[in-house]
Order: structure tokens, then sequence, then C-alpha cells
């Protein structure tokens, strides 16, 4: 790689930018508390403890454990030079690193239990919703319920025929809603399950050039892996863009954003490497 690339990945305006796209993410921690937050008075009623934090709050922890991931890629694949890694640095970075792996492991489980929470609505025998008693909420998105009121429930029953019910959580919900909100909860699955890729991707790539290992297979084949894996992602945050779920759409985009730039710095940390055995 010439002087004038590298240059460029050195600008201000190109870091200024990447460090915009962190601080961004950085915010929707914040974003995705306050919506799982209203969520969580709903589906955990009783008050959310140790056991169904993790449930609850499964975008947020999972968020906030891929913005502390994603800084450590940044530190390693760019601010701290090779051999300073090593030592206190080297451990604390790989003890953090291993507690992050632990949270967005259990977030993706968490995920998964959205799903079989959503396999618990069964066709209710309600067919007028203005029936039912006063706390019982309606599902309009994964981590939004509406309260029945006097005129919400004759426009519900006027536009529906048929109703799904978790009884468990006082929960109702059209057909059409229910099978919208599984379909965003398996994209979600999906979605947390091909990221995990990524990083295990970013992780052998970081090793590698560190010089602990290197395969030749992955040499060959990793554009095309890397190609197809981001290329899910991609169409994840399209159809959360499609589906009108803005939050989501806005912060798959962003981190599709961040990872590529963490990639660019993988690139400008190669092509240095290759310049200095080349002198």
């Amino acid at each position: 790689m010439n002087q004038t690339v590298l240059k460029h990945f050195n600008s201000w305006g190109y870091q200024a930018f990447k460090y915009l796209i962190y601080a961004m993410l950085s915010f929707n921690v914040y974003l995705f508390f306050s919506e799982e937050w209203l969520a969580s008075k709903v589906v955990f009623a009783s008050g959310v403890n140790f056991e169904n934090l993790i449930e609850g709050f499964s975008s947020t922890i999972d968020t906030a454990a891929w913005v502390v991931l994603l800084l450590l890629f940044e530190l390693e694949t760019y601010i701290i030079d090779d051999d300073k890694i090593k030592g206190a640095t080297k451990w604390s970075m790989h003890g953090t690193r291993a507690l992050c792996y632990l949270v967005i492991v259990y977030a993706f489980y968490g995920y998964l239990t959205k799903v079989g929470l959503l396999s618990h609505f069964q066709p209710s025998e309600i067919t007028n919703l203005c029936n039912l008693a006063s706390d019982w909420k309606i599902m309009e998105t994964m981590n939004v319920y509406g309260q029945l009121t006097a005129q919400s429930c004759v426009t519900l029953t006027q536009a529906h025929s048929e109703f799904f019910a978790h009884n468990d959580l006082k929960v109702i919900s059209d057909g059409g809603t229910l099978l919208d909100v599984k379909l965003l909860a398996w994209v979600d699955v999906i979605n947390s399950g091909f990221w995990l890729l990524v990083v295990i991707m970013l992780e052998y790539d970081v090793r590698a050039q560190l010089g602990h290992f290197n395969h030749n297979f992955w040499k060959k084949y990793n554009l095309y892996i890397k190609s197809f894996i981001y290329l899910v992602l991609l169409l994840a945050a399209i159809f959360w863009g499609i589906t009108g779920n803005f939050i989501e759409f806005w912060d798959a985009f962003l981190w599709l954003v961040a990872f590529f730039l963490i990639e660019m710095n993988m690139f400008e940390w190669q092509a240095e490497t290759a310049q200095k055995k080349a002198d």
C-alpha cells in the first residue's frame, strides 16, 4: 500500500467520522434501554430480578457489550502498537473481552427466550376485547404493549376477527401483529448469531496478524465467507427498515459501518506490517 492511502486512514476527517460512529452506537444503548424499560413493566409486572434481567433487557445488555468489544478491537487494530500488547495490558484486554463474549452469548440466549415467549400465545375464544379485564394489554410490537381503552377495544374488535392470548402475561394480540412480531424475533436471533460469527472472524484475523497462527484456507476463502455473513446482516438491516422499526434499522446500519471501519483498521495494519518487512 502506498503512503497516500495510509495517510488517508490517519487523516483527522476519517478518524473523526470513525469515532462519531462509535459515539452514536454508544448512545443507542440508552435508546434500547428506554424501550425495554417500558416493555419490562408489562412482561415482568412483579419486577425485574437478576434471573430475568437478560430476558427483559437483552438488546440493551447486548449492545453495551458490543460497544465495549468494538472499542477493544479499535485498541488492538489501530491505537495500541503490536509490541505493547503484552503483560497486564494483554491480559486485561483478554479478560474484558471474555466478559463481553459471555454477555453477548447470553444475550443471544435472551433473543431465543423471546421467541419462546411468543410461542406461548394461543388462539383465544375472546372476540370482543371490551370484555377483557382492565389489566390486560394489547401487543403492538415486540417491546410495546398498549393499554386497552374504551375506544381502542372497539376499534380493534371491529378490525380483527381472531385474537391470540398469553394468559400468564395477560397480553393479547391479533394474528397479523403476532406473525410480524414472531418474524422480527427470528430476525433478531439470526442477526445476533451472525454477529457472533463476525467477531470470531475478527478474532482470528487479529491473532493471525499478531503471528499466533495462520491457515491457508482462511487466506483463500475469507473474503467470500465475510461477504456472505455481512450480506445476511445487511438484509436484516433492510428488513427492519422496510418494516418500519427505525431503531433496529439505524442500530444495524451503524454496526455495519463500525465493523467496516474495523476491517479497514485491519487492512491498514496488514499493509503497515507488509511495508515494514519490505523496508
